[in-house]
């Protein structure tokens, strides 16, 4: 295995759109990192960039210490495993399984090892006869998996592997890919544009926006310490709550916003511009679901505060339920355990801890702290 630096990679079109501007990461060797963002963020492209499917218009890319940008997809020693998994119809799994290997005139007998121990691994053995069209599509899915296995190549790339199965087979396969990871031991650069995907897959996360990076961390950093609005609201399944306003600290910490006032806990203040005063200052102060709370924490936990809002939705979903609230200075989304809860249009108080708060530059985006 090898691993992947990509060193101010750009890629610009003819047109003069800029669909990857200088992107700049190591994976290391035998690790799994998940490109993700939303739709025409540059992720897919970048990945092609490296697969040798999309030229390179500046930087450098270098696989196991070598520099490829000028070397042809079938020399770079890499496997890429499509959205749409790309099997020859009129071959059985086998064959799908052995056709690479057949190319690159393989022995008989290595071939047969090689294409028997991947369908062993991935519980395909049953299947071997099979023509694609007698297949599931989690199973498809698992052909190409084994059909980029066989080759043991030095970079797994796949790009968006599961998107065209349902939630429950795209459950079973992320734990597959994971599975098989864990065992190989294999470097893999992985795109999606599913965040949960992302966050239970990837060791690191490689989060892009119009091309470019927006942070590179851990799965939970990337939840807990966000660096920007935009990764604030992609990472998280309900999404940051934001409220918009100005920072007042007399008599009392609070977010001046347009419709009412968000009173905020003792905490930290977050700097101004060039360590001026931010009294006065607009800024936005995030909020995740479940650090609204409907009763205040222990007073010794963190200093705590308050607001009062109108219930408008409730959503169980088993083990947890989802509520709207209308508050005075905007909307919020609220997770809760389940229990015993008032009808909408009704009054509600939500409770949130200093330490909870996350506080954002409005002009920037960036998290001040």
């Amino acid at each position: 295995m090898a691993g992947v630096r990509l060193d101010q990679l750009r890629k610009v079109y003819d047109d003069g759109q800029v669909a990857v501007s200088g992107a700049t990461f190591d994976v290391t060797d035998g690790e799994l990192v998940v490109l993700v963002g939303p739709s025409g963020c540059g992720k897919s492209t970048l990945l092609r960039m490296v697969a040798g499917l999309e030229s390179i218009s500046s930087g450098n890319l270098t696989i196991g210490g070598r520099v490829v940008n000028d070397v042809p997809a079938r020399d770079r020693d890499i496997a890429m495993v499509f959205q749409s998994y790309a099997l020859y119809p009129h071959m059985s799994v086998y064959e799908n399984l052995a056709f690479g290997l057949k190319l690159r005139n393989t022995p008989r007998a290595a071939l047969d090892a090689q294409v028997r121990a991947a369908a062993a691994m991935l519980e395909l053995e049953p299947l071997l006869a099979r023509k694609p069209a007698q297949l599931s599509g989690g199973q498809r899915q698992r052909v190409a998996l084994g059909r980029a296995l066989v080759r043991q190549p030095q970079v797994f790339l796949l790009d968006e592997p599961l998107s065209n199965l349902d939630a429950q087979l795209r459950l079973g396969m992320r734990t597959e890919i994971a599975r098989l990871h864990r065992r190989l031991r294999t470097t893999m650069l992985y795109v999606t544009h599913d965040q949960i995907e992302a966050m239970t897959l990837g060791q690191r996360i490689v989060v892009l926006n119009a091309g470019e990076i927006q942070q590179i961390d851990t799965p939970m950093r990337l939840y807990e310490e966000p660096a920007n609005l935009f990764v604030a609201g992609f990472i998280g399944s309900p999404a940051m709550n934001f409220f918009r306003g100005s920072y007042a600290a007399d008599p009392e910490p609070r977010l001046a916003c347009p419709g009412g006032t968000l009173p905020l806990p003792e905490g930290p203040v977050p700097p101004g511009r060039a360590g001026g005063n931010i009294e006065g200052r607009e800024i936005i102060v995030g909020l995740r679901p479940e650090d609204l709370r409907l009763t205040p924490q222990a007073p010794q936990s963190s200093p705590t505060a308050s607001i009062t809002g109108t219930l408008e939705s409730v959503e169980p979903v088993g083990n947890e339920v989802f509520l709207g609230v209308t508050t005075p200075v905007g909307a919020a989304t609220c997770r809760v355990p389940p229990q015993s809860l008032p009808e909408p249009g009704r009054a509600l108080t939500l409770y949130y801890t200093a330490e909870r708060l996350r506080y954002f530059d409005a002009v920037t985006g960036s998290r001040m702290i």
